[in-house]
C-alpha cells in the first residue's frame, strides 16, 4: 500500500484523497487553514454551484483554454459522476437555469461537510494548520521522483506520492497566496504568467458609477480588440462604481486580462439585442410619434431603465428638453446606434482579491493528461486550480477541481 501526501484541502485536493483512499492509498491531506473548503464555503456567493449537469462535449466547450487536456479527465470523472458522489454519500441536489447543480439546501457548508464525512469514512488523516513549506525529491536512476514533503515547523513527511492542489491566486485571503507555483518552479516545471480571471472589468468612462448596481438582463457584449472579436455573448450584467461586472463580464474577462498587454480593448453593449437597428428604429419612431408633444427626457422610459436615461440622453448629444417631434433623422439614428452598441474602454480588471479563478498556472503540456503526474517528477501530480486550466461560470471550474482531483487520486494505490 502506498503513502500519499495531498497539499490544499480544497476542492481538488479533498477528492483526490477520497479517490486515492478509495484505491486503497494510505492518505494524509495537509491543508494550512483551520479548517478544511474555505474557498469552497464561498462559491457560488455561498451556495457552491458545484458542478453542471452537462455532457462531455458543452463541458469542454466552456473551457477558456487547453480543453484539449481535459478530454480523460472528464471522460473518467464527468459531471453526472460528481453528483453520483455527493447524492451517494447524502448531499441532495438540484439543477437550476443553464445546468447549474447545487446542494438542495442552498448551503455551501453541506457540500465541504459531505466531502469531511467522505474523508473521515475512508480513513483519510487531515492534518489542518500545517503548511508545506517543500516538496522532497530523491534521483533514482535517470529520474528524479517525490519523497516526501517538508512542513514548516520542519517536521518531514515520507510518501510515495504527493499531489499539490493548493488552488490559485484568487481570493487570498482563504489561503491561496501561490506556493503550488512556488513548489512547481522550484522543481524546475514551468509556470505560465497569471491574471485575475471571472474578475469585474475596469473602464476609462466614469458614467458606470452613476449607474452602479444596476443590473441588465438579456442584453448583448461584444468586446473588441483592434477590430477582432474576441468576445460575444447574450446575458446579464451590471455597473459597478468603476466599471462593469456580473455573470456576461466575469466571463468576458477570461478574453481580457492578458490582451490588456497588447492594446486598448473595448466592450459594446446591445441593449436591445432582440431588435434589429431597422426595428429599434421604427420603434423609435412609434414612440416618438405617440408622445410627440414630450419633451425628448420624458419619452424613453418605455425602451430603458430610468436610471439609465439621464446617462443616455447625455451621451446622445441630444437637449432633453427638446420636443420629440423637432428630432432629426440623425439625431434619431444617434441614439439607435448608441442603443446597440454603447461604447466602453476596458482599462483594466478587478485584483485577485475579487476574481473567482486565476489564468495561468503550472504549464500543463508538462502534465499527464490521464493522471495529472508530471512528466518530469515522478510521483508528482498537480490537480485544481493550480494548472493552468479555466472555465466560464456555472460550474465548469469545480468540474475541471473535481474531475483532475480524481485523475490524480485514483492513480494513487
Amino acid at each position: 500500500m502506498g503513502k500519499a501526501v495531498i497539499i490544499g484541502g480544497g476542492a481538488a485536493g479533498m477528492y483526490a484523497a477520497s479517490a486515492a483512499a478509495d484505491n486503497g492509498c494510505e492518505v494524509h491531506l495537509f491543508e494550512r487553514n483551520e479548517k478544511l473548503g474555505k474557498k469552497l464555503f464561498i462559491t457560488g456567493k455561498g451556495r457552491c454551484n458545484l458542478t453542471n449537469n452537462c455532457d462531455r462535449e458543452t463541458l469542454l466547450r466552456n473551457q477558456c483554454r487547453n480543453e484539449k487536456f481535459l478530454y480523460s479527465a472528464f471522460d473518467g470523472c464527468s459531471s453526472r459522476d460528481v453528483m453520483d458522489f455527493f447524492e451517494e454519500e447524502g448531499l441532495r441536489l438540484k439543477t437550476e437555469r443553464g445546468g447549474r447543480v447545487f446542494p438542495k439546501s442552498d448551503h455551501s457548508s453541506d457540500v465541504i461537510r459531505t466531502l469531511e464525512q467522505a474523508l473521515r469514512r475512508r480513513g483519510v488523516s487531515v492534518h489542518l494548520n500545517s503548511r508545506v513549506k517543500h516538496i522532497l525529491t530523491e534521483a533514482q536512476g535517470e529520474r528524479t521522483w517525490v519523497s516526501g514533503v517538508e512542513l514548516e515547523n520542519g517536521k518531514r513527511i515520507s510518501a510515495d506520492y504527493v499531489v499539490v492542489a493548493t488552488g490559485g491566486c484568487s481570493y487570498p485571503s482563504t489561503g491561496s497566496d501561490g506556493d503550488g507555483y512556488r513548489f512547481a518552479e522550484t522543481l524546475g516545471l514551468k509556470v505560465t504568467r497569471r491574471y485575475p480571471a471571472l474578475v469585474p472589468l475596469k473602464t476609462a468612462e466614469a458614467w458606470p458609477g452613476e449607474l452602479m448596481g444596476l443590473s441588465l438582463r438579456n442584453v448583448s457584449v461584444c468586446v473588441r480588440q483592434q477590430g477582432k472579436v474576441l468576445f460575444e455573448e447574450q446575458g446579464e450584467m451590471l455597473f459597478t462604481h468603476y466599471g462593469v461586472s456580473g455573470p456576461l463580464i466575469l466571463s468576458a474577462s477570461c478574453y481580457v486580462t492578458d490582451r490588456l498587454l497588447q492594446g486598448a480593448v473595448t466592450l459594446t453593449i446591445d441593449l436591445k439585442p432582440a431588435l434589429t437597428a431597422e426595428m429599434l428604429d421604427a420603434r423609435l419612431l412609434r414612440d416618438f410619434d405617440a408622445g410627440k408633444n414630450r419633451h425628448f427626457r420624458n419619452i424613453l422610459g418605455g425602451l430603458l431603465p430610468a436610471k439609465m436615461i439621464p446617462v443616455m440622453i447625455r451621451l446622445s448629444g441630444i437637449d432633453p428638453d427638446k420636443p420629440v417631434n423637432l428630432i432629426t433623422r440623425q439625431e434619431r439614428a444617434r441614439l439607435g446606434t448608441l442603443m446597440k452598441a454603447l461604447p466602453l474602454t476596458i482599462t483594466g480588471t478587478g485584483g485577485f482579491s475579487e476574481a473567482i479563478i486565476t489564468k495561468g498556472g503550472v504549464d500543463v503540456r508538462q502534465i499527464l493528461p490521464g493522471t495529472m503526474e508530471s512528466r518530469k517528477i515522478g510521483g508528482l501530480y498537480f490537480a485544481g486550480e493550480v494548472l493552468d486550466l479555466d472555465a466560464f461560470t456555472g460550474g465548469f471550474n469545480l468540474q475541471i477541481a473535481w474531475a483532475t482531483g480524481y485523475a490524480a487520486g485514483k492513480s494513487l494505490y
